[in-house]
């Protein structure tokens, strides 16, 4: 062999295992680390508003812990049930790639984890998902306590789509209830003219903040910053029932991302949070170095002459460092909307658009196979209860209010099971009529088991239009699992099919996994169908969810291995106990209710 040849061999050699070892750096990078959490469940005392109650927690502590990872990495949680009750977690905006075995809804697509068991869920995120996320029990109405955070950092070797901020803090925002939930709203729910119970008060991780009974010093979250400085602030939406607005006094908020996604920078003085939703901002410390209130209060849609909500404001402190004299009250935000102001809440939600960089592209399905129109209702439901004809309060999708049908659908669905549901949820509502004014049709709520069933990689539009039926409308905060979409339009009133088409906006809409829909008006959604799986649609407000404002998408496989569902795990919890997210939970009435006709 020539020296010219042993020269060119020897390139050729470490060609390759430079080669070698890049690959090896792009597997390390797709892959990413894997994490292991455990969470214990059992009751925890807590005192807040001068009286002490035992409540769920996970690993002691409310809100429960914070799961950090990069981009790419894998988390396996091992939950331990040491409570007297049955629970689920669901992890909010997690795509669980084809793996709907761990989205964990009760009776969707598990079973409740019993007392004194555990199940290692294996949390499965989108390749493309980074922010804030969040976790939550997923049954009964559990996750008043059992929630935490999930923070997605960018992956290692890259960074923000913004300069780095030099910190960050979250910001979980709550609902607190007095008594314990389950049992209050248990006996709610036996009362033929139901009711839902409300919060007594809302916190910031965890504090109801110095402007409720008993409050002191300790019972307020406080924030420490340093002048000129810029910080990342995470904020989740994790109350029951409540959409609630958020403000710092004298601090604009620079939105940044929303759901797990990158948007645009949005200067804002104030923000409007569902509950579901998590929205990143920016926050920079450049006022006079003193103490400033951050407060949440309700935003309440329905009818303003209401007067019984929860109107208590929650307050934690941002502080400054150094040296300088507090105020005996720090500067309170003048800019955090009243309870009932509508036209804040409407500014503030058409705001936001996607990042739509080279590095977060945006893919808007543009040629729709699958089109559905959505209303969404509160009505009623007839049935017999011990001898009398009762009316009783009903929430519905295109007049379906979505029955609990006492077995897990995914394991149906795998496994071939009959009787569990049926495949015929509707694409349009069974009547048309004007959805927003003040007359509407005799109709009566349906309930059943219905779901929409759609081929892989279908391209799907959805219209969800808010009505007005029974004077009761309001916003609703929808939710879909194992997705993100493009929320493409949004308006007031009634869809129009011929002129508002035309304004969507195509090019950078924002990509959110819960939206709300505004009171009487309409949203417009696009995504694909590439997820395979059991997949719930669900209003975030509880009460609308135990009524029955939901209804599930079953995506079926692809032609390969790597579209379609994965296996289940080895162990399944077993079915046992009727999950409560039913219109209602009559024992002398449910067979009544099931014999309804379904049309």
């Amino acid at each position: 062999m020539t020296s010219e040849e042993m020269v060119g061999s020897k390139s050729f050699f470490l060609k390759v295992i430079v080669l070698a070892l890049l690959s090896r750096m792009l597997v390390f990078m797709v892959e990413g680390d894997t994490h292991y959490y455990d969470f214990v469940l059992k009751e925890t005392n807590f005192t807040r508003l001068c009286s002490t109650k035992s409540m769920m927690t996970v690993n002691d502590s409310f809100p429960g812990p914070v799961i950090r990872i990069h981009r790419g990495d894998k988390v396996y949680v091992n939950v331990h049930n040491e409570d007297d009750f049955g629970v689920t977690i669901h992890w909010h905006g997690v795509k669980q790639t084809r793996n709907s075995w761990s989205d964990g809804p009760d009776h969707i697509t598990q079973c409740k984890i019993e007392p004194g068991t555990n199940f290692t869920y294996e949390v499965i995120f989108g390749n493309d998902q980074e922010g804030t996320l969040w976790w939550h029990a997923h049954s009964d109405w559990t996750r008043a306590s059992v929630h935490g955070a999930i923070v997605v950092l960018p992956a290692e070797g890259t960074t923000y789509p913004y300069p780095e901020p030099d910190g960050e803090e979250l910001i979980i925002l709550g609902s607190w209830y007095v008594g314990d939930l389950n049992e209050m709203l248990e006996e709610d729910l036996s009362i033929p003219n139901v009711t839902t119970p409300s919060s007594d008060a809302y916190t910031i991780n965890g504090q109801l903040g110095d402007l409720v009974a008993c409050s002191g010093s300790e019972t307020i979250h406080r924030w420490s910053v340093d002048y000129g400085k810029t910080y990342l602030l995470r904020i989740v939406n994790a109350a029951v029932n409540s959409e609630l607005f958020f403000a710092i006094s004298q601090h604009n908020l620079s939105i940044v991302g929303t759901d797990g996604t990158y948007t645009k920078p949005t200067v804002t003085s104030y923000i409007m949070i569902d509950p579901g939703q998590t929205i990143d901002v920016l926050v920079t410390a450049n006022q006079s170095p003193s103490q400033y209130y951050m407060a949440a209060r309700q935003f309440v849609s329905y009818d303003p002459t209401v007067t019984d909500f929860d109107n208590m404001t929650a307050t934690a402190i941002l502080q400054y460092r150094g040296n300088y004299t507090p105020p005996d009250i720090p500067s309170f935000p003048t800019t955090l909307p009243s309870f009932h102001d509508l036209d804040s809440a409407l500014r503030f939600l058409p705001r936001l658009r996607s990042l739509a960089s080279p590095e977060h592209p945006v893919n808007v399905p543009i040629d729709i196979t699958t089109r559905m129109y959505i209303t969404i209702e509160m009505n009623v439901v007839n049935f017999t209860f011990e001898g009398s004809e009762i009316s009783h309060i009903a929430a519905s999708l295109n007049n379906i209010s979505f029955m609990d049908p006492g077995f897990d659908i995914l394991l149906a669905y795998y496994r071939h099971i009959k009787g569990v549901y049926t495949i015929d949820f509707p694409d349009y509502p069974p009547s048309s009529y004007n959805f927003t004014g003040d007359d509407w049709p005799s109709s009566i709520t349906k309930p059943a088991t219905k779901v929409k069933v759609l081929n892989y990689n279908e391209s799907v539009e959805i219209i969800f239009q808010g009505t007005n039926m029974l004077d009761e409308a309001e916003d609703h905060p929808l939710h879909l699992h194992g997705y993100t979409f493009y929320v493409v339009g949004m308006g007031r009133g009634n869809f129009n099919n011929e002129t508002d088409p035309k304004l969507y906006n195509l090019v950078d809409p924002p990509e959110r996994n819960t939206i709300v829909v505004p009171k009487n008006g309409w949203v417009a959604l696009r995504f694909r169908a590439n997820n395979p799986g059991v997949w719930l649609w669900h209003c975030h407000f509880d009460k609308h969810f135990t009524w029955g404002m939901a209804t599930v998408f079953i995506v079926k496989n692809g032609k390969t291995p790597e579209t379609s569902l994965l296996p289940p795990p080895a162990y399944m919890p077993q079915c046992t106990v009727p999950s409560p997210i039913r219109l209602e939970d009559f024992e002398e009435s449910i067979e009544i209710i099931n014999t309804i006709p379904v049309i």
